[in-house]
């Protein structure tokens, strides 16, 4: 069988539900009452815990978005939608990159005007020992030291 043929129109599947809620009105009608108060019980429950109906028409919406993505059909606005925060982004980062880069040059500009302003040569900075008398007080220190033993005599 094929399985277009398995499918009920929709008059046929309303006309089948009328037949089994009508054979299930009927058998529950002989039921003892407990066994009635336990199925209205757990009908309660379960229609309690039923998911909202949002959920089913946002499964329709998405089969509709979905059928409109593959024929072609999409607004220039949708096209917009997703391809505008993509253009931001980009831009954004070339920016950021841009604007590091800037930062990396001016903070070398600047140590490059430190030792040419400098009165140390730049040979100095490249010595071990001229390196080992700046951690140890450099020229201010040891100029104050010697004027203060100067005065001090």
């Amino acid at each position: 069988m094929n399985r277009a043929e398995d499918l009920l129109n929709p008059t046929q599947a309303d006309q089948f539900g009328q037949a089994s809620a009508a054979l299930l009105r009927q058998g529950s009608q002989v039921l003892p009452a407990s066994i009635k108060d336990r199925l209205y019980a757990a009908r309660m429950k379960a229609l309690s815990v039923r998911k909202p109906e949002k959920v089913s028409m946002q499964k329709s919406v998405l089969a509709v978005s979905a059928g409109n993505w593959s024929s072609g059909s999409r607004s220039i606005w949708d096209t917009v939608g997703w391809l505008a925060p993509l253009v931001v982004l980009v831009f954004g980062l070339i920016g950021i990159a841009q604007w590091q880069e800037d930062s990396r040059i001016n903070d070398i500009a600047e140590v490059d005007a430190a030792l040419l302003s400098d009165d140390v040569p730049p040979d100095a900075y490249a010595d071990s020992g001229f390196m080992g008398f700046l951690k140890n007080g450099g020229i201010a220190d040891s100029s104050s030291d010697s004027s203060s033993s100067i005065q001090s005599k």
